[in-house]
């Protein structure tokens, strides 16, 4: 089996020096759409670099780290990226990001769980600095068909969304060159920018990273929920429910509640179709 479930749990974790400065947070938010209007003063907090902050989702990609597709190369695992999908993303800060940093980060698959049909890995990278941890990254990759050996199935459950109206509700372009511009950033996957390639993995065209969905909800939560303050969120939890082009919109409705904000996110162009679900922000 091209995945080892032992084998893959009880590698021993990879370190890698990380660093990024303002021009890698600045392209991580312009991979998300920032900058429009250009000379907003909301917009400019995500571009210019003498205003600059660092939206916490910058943390799936600082430093380029290992990524998504580089923890796919660790020891027990040997897949095929056309079967590969990202399920789900969790990120916990600890503290804010620096808009500048050298930091450490250590990466190993926390769990491997048997879906059937498919299995998911947990690849978890904690990042950390002179003065102490920074971040804690959870991705959850579906890998179709490599499931079916009697392995733990993991968690399942669903976040039901609240039975009223939404606090806020907001409607996020994707531009059609989005995806090029986002995987600069470091996610490399052909899917997002090869047609070919995209066509192997089952879609007629490439798709939108899911991270760079995730960073765009983030992103519109801030901004319209937390006051554009980006030191308010603690951590950040989403599933990725289904697939986004580039040229779609995307529709977020919000629901505030203690402490936390619920987001459930859909492409408007194919009737409302979901695209994140299980989205929570908690901040201070």
């Amino acid at each position: 089996m091209p995945i080892d479930p032992a084998k893959a749990v009880a590698a021993e974790p990879r370190s890698a020096e990380i660093s990024w400065d303002h021009k890698d947070v600045q392209l991580y938010h312009l991979g998300l759409g920032a900058g429009v209007p250009a000379t907003d003063p909301d917009e400019l907090r995500y571009t210019l670099e003498s205003r600059l902050h660092v939206l916490p989702s910058f943390a799936t990609v600082a430093g380029a780290g290992m990524g998504v597709v580089g923890g796919l190369s660790a020891p027990g695992i040997d897949i095929d990226l056309a079967a590969v999908l990202h399920g789900g993303q969790s990120v916990t800060l600890h503290r804010p990001v620096p808009v500048s940093g050298r930091a450490v980060s250590t990466s190993r698959v926390a769990a491997v769980h048997d879906k059937g049909k498919a299995a998911v890995l947990v690849l978890r990278s904690e990042a950390s600095d002179a003065d102490g941890p920074l971040w804690t990254n959870d991705a959850q990759i579906f890998v179709r068909g490599e499931g079916g050996w009697g392995g733990d199935r993991g968690p399942s459950e669903r976040l039901a969304l609240p039975d009223r109206q939404p606090d806020a509700t907001v409607e996020r372009p994707i531009r059609e060159e989005q995806a090029l511009l986002y995987r600069l950033s470091g996610d490399w996957n052909p899917l997002h920018a090869d047609p070919d390639f995209a066509k192997l993995a089952g879609f007629d065209r490439p798709i939108l990273h899911g991270l760079c969905t995730y960073g765009m909800t983030l992103k519109a939560v801030v901004d319209t929920l937390l006051d554009g303050d980006v030191t308010r969120v603690r951590s950040y939890r989403t599933r990725f429910a289904g697939i986004v082009f580039p040229g779609e919109t995307l529709r977020l409705r919000m629901w505030a509640g203690e402490g936390s904000v619920q987001v459930a996110v859909t492409a408007v162009e194919r009737d409302d179709a979901p695209v994140l679900a299980d989205t929570v922000v908690e901040h201070a």
